[in-house]
């Protein structure tokens, strides 16, 4: 079978063990991808009963980041519920269950405990504090680690039409304060929650230790945005070509199906 970002995210993990960065950057690879959760039955709306297997002593349910796999593990046409990994973690929090990834058909099989699924979960349920604060000075961003502008650059690649673009630059507030501002144009309204968490996200996972990042929006017409056009650099974020269907259960990180 062919390798998928899982594999090759597992096997950088797995290639520096003593790495955290690489481990973190696992991790944000699963909580963004596609799985298939093997199930007992077929799913009632949105309450799903997975398959729950024992390993030593410990209950997990089976999820699988292809079809191929899937179908290779059961050998039948078993049913299943297509899931991000956040929302898997979700569900799951607070159940006693972990996940294992892939068992027994790819190299990146993974037991994740139900201690590690909290964590995850918590991790991704962080909310980014709100702050007003007015921009005196704005300037090419400066000293970020490469990883960070990397995992910036894929987070907002994945945020399909939320916003048109973003700008990375190096600010000082009025009241002195300095920092780095990423700055959202156009953002569709009600996406600015998740566009935030996003960059959280990346700045979490990217393993920079005692990073901060500010997240602000603007309107393509805002004078800070030409500011911004002038010294910062600019994230394009993909932009869809029809508009979307309704959701799948799973896909709204902040609606987990029901464990049933």
């Amino acid at each position: 079978m062919a390798e998928t970002p899982l594999d090759a995210a597992h096997r950088a993990m797995e290639a520096a063990p003593d790495d955290d960065a690489a481990r973190l950057r696992f991790f944000d690879r699963l909580a963004g991808a596609e799985l298939l959760l093997l199930l007992a039955a077929e799913a009632e709306g949105d309450a799903v009963m997975p398959e729950v297997f024992e390993v030593e002593g410990a209950s997990f349910v089976l999820a699988f980041d292809t079809e191929e796999r899937l179908s290779a593990f059961t050998g039948r046409i078993s049913p299943y519920a297509a899931l991000s990994g956040r929302a898997m973690a979700a569900m799951l929090a607070g159940k006693g269950l972990g996940l294992a990834l892939n068992p027994e058909v790819a190299a990146s099989a993974f037991l994740m405990p139900p201690e590690a699924v909290a964590w995850l979960a918590e991790t991704l349920m962080a909310r980014p504090s709100e702050d007003e604060a007015r921009p005196s000075r704005l300037s090419p961003p400066a000293g970020l680690p490469e990883v960070l502008l990397t995992a910036l650059d894929a987070k907002l690649a994945s945020a399909q039409g939320l916003a048109r673009h973003a700008w990375l630059a190096a600010v000082t507030y009025e009241d002195g304060r300095e920092g780095h501002l990423l700055g959202f144009v156009d953002a569709v309204p009600g996406a600015e929650p998740g566009l935030a968490r996003a960059a959280g996200e990346a700045l979490t996972f990217s393993g920079v230790e005692a990073g901060e990042l500010d997240v602000a929006f603007f309107l393509a017409s805002d004078p800070v945005t030409a500011r911004l056009a002038r010294v910062g650099l600019r994230f394009d974020l993909p932009q869809p070509e029809a508009a979307p269907g309704p959701a799948a259960p799973g896909t709204d990180p902040d609606r987990p199906p029901r464990l049933r």
